[in-house]
C-alpha cells in the first residue's frame, strides 16, 4: 500500500468532513474574487511588465553590439566591396575605423580602402552614402580568380577598445554576402 493509500484508511470521517467544508467555502469564495474581468486585467498588466522589462534591457542596460554587414560582387570590370557597419548597442562608438583591402590568391593586395569616423551614435548605422562612403571598387582585376576580402574594424567604446578582423574567400560566385559579428559587450 502506497503513500496515499495509508493516508486515506487513517483519515476519520470527521476529518474528511472537515476538509469538503474547507474546499465548499475556498470554492464559493475563489467564484466570487476570480471572474473573467479580474483574469483579463492580470494578463494585460503581466504583458506590459514583460514588456517593459524588455524596453529597459534594450535601450537602459548599457551593451555593445556591432555588426559589420559586408556583400561583394563581381562582374567583368572587376569587384565590388560594399559595407555597412550598425551600432545595434546602446552606447556611442567613437573612433571608428574600418580597412577592406581586396587580397589576391599570393596575399597581395589588389585594392584598399579606409574610412574613419569620430563617432557612430548608438542603435544607429552607416552604409554608402554621400557622407559615408564604405564602398570599395577595384577595376580591371580577374574576375574569376580566388581572392580575399579583409575587413578589419577598430573602435572605441566606454569599456576600453576594441578591433575585430575578418576575412571572406571570395570568386566562386558574382555575388556573395557576409554578416560579421563584434564580440557582445554588456555594462
Amino acid at each position: 500500500m502506497g503513500f496515499l493509500g495509508r493516508l486515506r484508511t487513517e483519515a476519520s470521517e470527521q476529518d474528511v468532513d472537515t476538509a469538503h467544508v474547507i474546499l465548499e467555502k475556498l470554492g464559493d469564495r475563489a467564484i466570487d474574487v476570480v471572474t473573467p474581468a479580474r483574469v483579463v486585467i492580470a494578463s494585460i498588466i503581466a504583458f506590459l511588465i514583460a514588456s517593459s522589462s524588455i524596453f529597459v534591457l534594450i535601450w537602459i542596460v548599457p551593451y555593445d553590439n556591432v555588426d559589420m554587414d559586408v556583400a561583394y560582387m563581381q562582374s567583368a570590370s572587376g569587384h565590388v566591396v560594399l559595407a555597412e557597419l550598425d551600432n545595434k548597442g546602446s552606447r556611442a562608438i567613437e573612433d571608428v575605423t574600418v580597412t577592406m583591402r581586396l587580397l589576391d590568391s599570393d596575399g597581395i593586395e589588389v585594392g584598399r580602402h579606409d574610412f574613419y569616423m569620430e563617432e557612430l551614435p548608438a542603435h544607429s548605422s552607416i552604409s554608402n552614402t554621400p557622407n559615408d562612403d564604405l564602398e570599395m571598387v577595384v577595376l580591371g582585376q580577374s574576375v574569376w580568380e580566388h581572392y580575399t576580402v579583409e575587413i578589419s574594424l577598430d573602435y572605441r567604446f566606454y569599456g576600453g577598445r576594441n578591433s575585430e578582423v575578418w576575412n571572406h574567400d571570395v570568386g566562386e560566385w558574382t555575388r556573395e554576402v557576409f554578416v560579421d559579428e563584434a564580440q557582445f559587450k554588456m555594462f
